[in-house]
């Protein structure tokens, strides 16, 4: 068995240490799996020890795209690769995003689901694969990593493109968007800080399989006004 390994990604001041540190203890609750968890980052302040942390290249790109580096065949890491993006709520065991179809490339059907049924686009929020799987996904990248940036709105457009069919969904309930999803696309209004979280409280519908939130654009995990968040991201 190859070595497995939990990975993030920090870059910038969107998410500061404390989403590393809590998504390790996420981690750490919901996993008997055995891995390394291991976070990417050029600033490793704060970030709790027993974390590994391993440099990201100093070139001027912008956060999401800095995922594309980690699908490098002479990654600094060899082995099978979670990824977890650090705006999430691990709530629930989630060894089988290690045991599902191992050796696929897996990952999350874009959450454009919930108003498409049949939308088979990717998101990049949980992404499972072996160390220089897909290598052009990094290769054809750093050819020319600002004419890709400008073409591409983002890291999943560029992951649809270059892997063409060669990929499998995640089942649609492990992983859900909390906020259309699990909390039905409620109302948002914009903050003093400038972010939007919802006009009121409420509890989300977890369906039975179901062990990851993602919490795409706003509202971020800790922001949420939701008690569940607030019981669940720590």
């Amino acid at each position: 068995m190859s070595q497995r390994y939990v990975v993030c990604l920090k870059h910038g001041t969107k998410y500061d240490a404390e989403y590393v540190n809590v998504l390790k203890k996420m981690t750490q609750r919901n996993l008997t799996t055995p891995h390394e968890f291991v976070c990417f980052t050029e600033d490793p302040r704060g970030i709790d020890a027993g974390i590994t942390i391993l440099p990201l290249p100093t070139i001027p790109l912008k956060g999401w795209w800095f995922k594309t580096l980690l699908f490098n065949p002479n990654l600094q890491i060899q082995g099978t690769i979670l990824f977890i993006d650090l705006d999430v709520i691990i709530f629930k065991n989630i060894d089988k995003l290690f045991e599902y179809k191992p050796g696929e490339f897996c990952v999350c059907r874009d959450f454009n689901r919930c108003f498409q049924p049949e939308w088979k686009k990717i998101n990049s929020s949980v992404v499972r694969w072996v160390t220089g799987q897909h290598p052009q996904l990094y290769n054809n990248f750093v050819k020319d990593p600002h004419t890709t940036s400008k073409r591409f709105h983002g890291d999943q457009d560029w992951l649809f493109d270059q892997v063409k069919k060669h990929y499998q969904f995640w089942p649609d309930e492990w992983i859900q968007s909390y906020k259309w999803e699990m909390r039905g696309n409620p109302k948002l209004v914009r903050q003093k800080s400038g972010q939007k979280n919802f006009t009121a409280p409420g509890e989300p519908k977890i369906k039975q399989d179901t062990a990851v939130a993602v919490f795409h654009g706003d509202p971020n995990p800790r922001e949420c006004v939701d008690p569940w968040c607030q019981t669940h991201w720590k």
